[in-house]
């Protein structure tokens, strides 16, 4: 019967919470597990948790600001997991600037960075450059020389506008050419 008892007093005092660990001189974390099962409250085992945190910067005659809580309901991981609650606090002076403002901010549980350079050729339709029809426009010019509505010299000027000055030993030169030789014999016969 002796070697039952001491084997229960053993297995409670190994699964007592830690109470107020220390991390470095002003910061502290509390842990706290809700062996009540089913029956327990996450809402009260934080209520504790926090309330206690509080108590023990009062003795300090100072305040507990919250720096994270990580909590975990009852068999998230498998069924018989008890539901606990870690907090994480400063002691600070009640006239500190920390102490005015003080909120959680979420942080992620996991955090991985990964920093590479990527370079990428993005093109919108209206960056593109239109691509000319050299001969359809020829074609329109000679059409308003031929109505009367622009001179030669005129349509000559806009030819060399649109070919760009190319010279003739260019694909767009030598298209300039020979559009040159057939305007001169259909026009002049």
């Amino acid at each position: 019967m002796k070697k039952i008892v001491i084997s229960v007093i053993i297995f409670l005092g190994g699964c007592a919470n830690p109470g107020i660990v220390p991390l470095s001189p002003d910061t502290y974390m509390l842990f706290k597990e809700d062996h009540a099962g089913i029956f327990g409250s996450m809402a009260k085992l934080k209520a504790d948790v926090i309330g206690e945190a509080n108590k023990f910067a009062m003795k300090q005659d100072k305040i507990a600001i919250p720096i994270s809580v990580h909590e975990k309901p009852i068999g998230i991981n498998r069924p018989g997991d008890w539901a606990s609650f870690e907090y994480q606090f400063r002691v600070v002076d009640k006239n500190d600037s920390e102490a005015r403002r003080t909120s959680l901010t979420p942080r992620a549980d996991i955090v991985i960075e990964k920093t590479e350079n990527v370079s990428a050729d993005i093109y919108t339709k209206d960056q593109s450059e239109k691509t000319k029809d050299v001969y359809a426009e020829l074609i329109k010019l000679d059409d308003l020389r031929k109505k009367g509505i622009i001179s030669n010299t005129e349509f000559e000027s806009q030819k060399m506008k649109i070919l760009g000055g190319n010279s003739l030993d260019s694909p767009v030169g030598r298209a300039a050419r020979a559009f040159q030789v057939w305007d001169n014999i259909y026009t002049n016969p």
